[in-house]
C-alpha cells in the first residue's frame, strides 16, 4: 500500500460522539437545501466493491469519490492512496483527508449537498415544517443543513431533521461550521459504504447521486 496520508488532527474542538447520519430530501416547493442520507445495504461482490475502486483508473474513481462529497483535491487525495487493505482503511484515509478541507472548500462541499424527495407518503405539514425550519437554517448561517442519520429507523428520519435543525439553530455561525463540517465527513463515510457494498447499479463509475429516505 501506498504512503499513509499525513495525520492531521481536527481542528481545536471536541469532537462530537458519532449518532445518527441523513442525505439530503428536496421537498417540491422548499426553496433550500437540506442534506439527509440513506442505510448502508449492499450485496458483496457487486461490481463496486473495494477491490474494483482500488484497480479503477484515477478518473472513475475520483467521480465516485465526487458523489459522497463534493471537493476535487479531496477525491483525487483520496483516490491517489489506494490501494486501501479494507474498508476501515479507505474511510478512515477519507476522514483524515476531509479534515483539509479549506472554509471555501467546506463551503463548495455543502452548497452542492442535493436533496431527494420526501417519500411519497410523507404528510403535508412535513412538508410545511422542514421548509420553515430549512429557511430559517440557512438564513442564519448561509448554507444548506447536513445531517447523518446512521442507525436511525427510517420512520423516525424526519423528526430527527426537524430536531436537528432547532437544535442547531442555537449554535453561532463558526459553531455551527464545525457541526456542520462533521455532519458532512460522517455523511461521505456513509455514501462511500453504500457505493462499496450495494447493488450493481452503484458500480465505480456509475454511482446514482439519489439517497433513500
Amino acid at each position: 500500500m501506498r504512503a499513509q496520508l499525513s495525520h492531521h488532527p481536527p481542528p481545536t474542538h471536541t469532537r462530537r460522539p458519532r449518532g445518527p447520519t441523513l442525505p439530503a430530501h428536496r421537498l417540491p416547493e422548499l426553496p433550500g437545501r437540506v442534506a439527509v442520507p440513506g442505510q448502508s445495504r449492499g450485496t458483496p461482490g457487486a461490481p463496486g466493491t473495494l477491490g474494483h475502486f482500488n484497480t479503477a483508473p484515477d478518473a472513475d474513481a475520483e467521480a465516485t469519490l465526487l458523489t459522497c462529497l463534493h471537493s476535487l483535491r479531496w477525491a483525487v487525495r483520496v483516490a491517489r492512496h489506494r490501494p486501501y487493505p479494507d474498508l476501515p482503511s479507505l474511510l478512515a484515509a477519507c476522514d483524515e483527508a476531509a479534515y483539509d478541507l479549506t472554509p471555501a472548500e467546506l463551503s463548495a462541499a455543502l452548497a452542492a449537498e442535493t436533496l431527494p424527495p420526501l417519500p411519497a407518503d410523507a404528510y403535508s405539514a412535513a412538508h410545511t415544517a422542514l421548509d420553515a425550519a430549512h429557511a430559517a437554517y440557512e438564513a442564519k448561517f448561509g448554507h444548506a443543513f447536513v445531517i447523518c442519520l446512521d442507525g436511525v429507523p427510517p420512520a423516525e428520519g424526519l423528526d430527527r431533521v426537524l430536531e436537528g435543525i432547532r437544535s442547531r439553530l442555537a449554535n453561532d455561525p463558526e459553531e455551527e461550521r464545525v457541526v456542520a463540517a462533521e455532519e458532512l465527513r460522517r455523511l461521505a463515510g456513509e455514501r462511500l459504504t453504500k457505493a462499496l457494498t450495494g447493488p450493481a447499479d452503484l458500480a465505480i463509475g456509475h454511482h446514482t447521486a439519489g439517497h433513500g429516505w
